[in-house]
């Protein structure tokens, strides 16, 4: 029973000087209160860093002289495809552009391929299935559906930037349970489809 009191009657000391501490710390300033604290800001950011800041890896094979494919800035969801041949599209027309391009996408992740606004605006051309889908599981070349919307004919020279690719989280067949019922249930919107919130 004795040894029960002298270990609380230490833990309370414990709790004493921990609150002695506390009182003292400069709460309006953070990194002082650290620094009283004994904590090194630039220590903590690293690990902060190295724990939160993960990359995720994007194997590819490029079967062409052109460019390398590359972020431009860090804040780029994308990045551009280029034509591996040149290609006469006229209007309305679509054709199958060869990339030279080979990705391998990580599990649980699909890639979109997605139009270049310019080429849309500019030319008419854009990605006829968009966004194309390529799947975990496709290790092919990527290559691109375009589609002529001008009235003029348009050539996409060897090397010029067609498409954007983006790599995106995704939930995947394996993930995923199809269960046939007889009904669904009604939602906010029930049948209400296009237009339905107004203009």
């Amino acid at each position: 029973m004795f040894g029960k009191l002298n270990k609380i009657k230490d833990e309370l000391g414990t709790l004493k000087d921990l609150q002695s501490k506390l009182s003292g710390l400069d709460l309006q300033n953070p990194e002082k209160m650290m620094e009283q604290l004994g904590i090194d800001k630039d220590e903590l950011e690293k690990q902060f860093m190295e724990q939160y800041d993960t990359k995720i890896e994007l194997r590819y094979a490029y079967k062409s002289v052109n460019e390398e494919p590359k972020y431009h800035y860090g804040s780029d969801s994308g990045f551009d495809i280029r034509a591996n041949e040149t290609v006469h599209i006229g209007p309305l027309e679509r054709k199958l552009v060869h990339t030279g391009l080979y990705l391998d996408v990580p599990p649980r992740s699909e890639v979109q391929i997605r139009p270049k606004s310019g080429l849309a605006l500019k030319k008419g051309l854009t990605v006829l299935n968009t966004p194309g889908t390529i799947d975990e599981g496709y290790t092919g070349e990527i290559k691109v559906i375009l589609i002529n919307m001008d009235n003029i004919t348009h050539t996409i020279e060897h090397g010029d930037k067609i498409a954007q690719a983006v790599l995106c989280p995704v939930v995947q067949g394996r993930d995923i349970v199809l269960k046939r019922v007889t009904q669904i249930n009604e939602k906010d919107r029930n049948e209400n489809g296009f237009g339905s919130t107004g203009n």
